[in-house]
């Protein structure tokens, strides 16, 4: 188990490039088994549940090696169609591949997938969505089991916008017969990437980034290289951390046009930012309230910008009020927060913060992702000394956490314990 140890209190300063997005990749991955040809992602993180999918496409019968940034992918000799329950159990992610793996060999089983521990995360619209398409589908002893002599198109109403469900019904769809519609679909950015990635393959898909998507199957899709679209959720990261600490950070590999909620709520509280190119730039010293964070699907405030955006809001001038939307039980960092200092009370999913002049190190522990970040931006912005510890959830979704911030100026460093 290793721990982070910082000295907070010093502002950010410098450049920091963002990796390519981890909720990108990952159904991209998952999009390999579709074809018996080379993938090649360019610019793919190293992170934890990148190596965790990539190790599960090695079950899977694909050949897979890192040459750079390159993650090379033959899926050619792929013929098992079982998911190691040890490793879907590490990785939620790893439930993408039930759509590809029922439509490239006919079946799949995989149990229930883990991840972090943010509440309840059924899988029931991914499972209405693939029996839409003709596949059946039981559920046996804590595992899912799908088989399929041939999906077939069908019109499909998702019951709410599910990120996973939409990339899920695209896999299976996008080699069934006929033609598919998916009404009430996600329209996050990563949808996009994956049905730019999908046609790239030879697919014909169209409406990603709208609430209906339209899929006409084709008979097979081809190897490809892509580079996935920019992490927005690492990158709304490394913006909350400069608005905590103060000083000037510019991130390169952004599209600043993802991250627009984020940017108008941190202009509210008086941060400089503009974008060129591919870059944001920002700046911030005195901080106002933001009155009100409520997380929503996109193109609102990202669920998983709210445990950083809570740590913000904790040295902010006045009160704010943070609502939670999407997840019961994302407030786990709320507990820690305090032990630095912060004036937090949690009703349901509504937090109270009543922002304190700064917090104060303290010995922390990260309970997932997203609030492991915001325990570290947290000791960043301090006085005094802290120590975070678990940092395997951390390391699922941001690669080289500490040395980027420890290149903007952090005190920071990782101690094996």
């Amino acid at each position: 188990m290793d721990k982070y140890v910082i000295e907070g209190g010093r502002p950010l300063y410098g450049e920091v490039e963002i990796q390519s997005a981890k909720n990108a990749v990952l159904p991209l991955l998952a999009a390999s088994v579709l074809t018996d040809e080379q993938v090649v992602i360019r610019r793919c993180p190293r992170i934890a549940d990148v190596l965790n999918m990539v190790q599960i496409l090695g079950e899977l019968g694909c050949k897979t090696r890192f040459e750079g940034d390159a993650l090379v992918i033959d899926p050619a000799a792929a013929a098992n169609h079982e998911i190691p329950p040890a490793l879907a159990r590490e990785l939620r992610s790893s439930v993408f591949l039930l759509g590809s793996v029922v439509a490239r060999f006919g079946r799949a089983r995989i149990a229930y997938p883990g991840g972090c521990d943010i509440g309840l995360r059924p899988v029931d619209l991914h499972l209405r969505g693939l029996r839409r398409l003709g596949v059946d589908v039981r559920e046996e002893g804590g595992s899912i089991v799908c088989a399929c002599e041939g999906a077939r198109g069908a019109e499909i109403v998702l019951d709410c916008p599910s990120v996973g469900a939409t990339e899920n019904i695209l896999l299976a769809a996008v080699t069934a017969k006929g033609s598919t519609i998916i009404r009430n679909a996600a329209r996050e950015p990563e949808i996009v990437d994956l049905q730019n990635f999908l046609n790239r393959m030879g697919g014909k898909i169209a409406g990603a980034g709208t609430s209906v998507i339209a899929v006409e199957g084709v008979r097979r899709l081809h190897g490809t290289e892509y580079t996935p679209l920019p992490d927005r959720i690492e990158a709304g990261t490394f913006l909350i951390a400069a608005a905590m600490c103060g000083g000037k950070l510019a991130l390169r590999n952004v599209k600043s046009e993802n991250l627009a909620s984020l940017v108008h709520k941190l202009r509210e509280i008086s941060c400089k930012i503009h974008a060129k190119d591919d870059k944001i730039y920002i700046e911030c010293g005195a901080r106002r309230t933001p009155k009100l964070i409520e997380t929503s699907p996109y193109p609102g405030i990202p669920t998983d910008l709210q445990a950083p955006m809570t740590a913000l809001a904790c040295i902010c001038e006045g009160s704010t009020v943070i609502v939670e939307n999407l997840f019961e039980t994302r407030f786990k960092h709320v507990p820690e927060l305090i032990r630095m200092g912060a004036d937090i009370t949690v009703r349901g999913r509504s937090a109270f913060v009543r922002g304190v002049p700064a917090l104060h190190g303290a010995d922390v522990c990260a309970s997932d992702l997203r609030g492991g970040a915001a325990l570290t931006l947290a000791a960043v912005s301090a006085e005094g000394c802290s120590t975070v510890v678990d940092l395997g959830f951390i390391d699922r979704g941001y690669s080289d956490f500490e040395g980027k911030l420890r290149a903007a100026g952090a005190r920071i460093r990782r101690v094996r314990v």
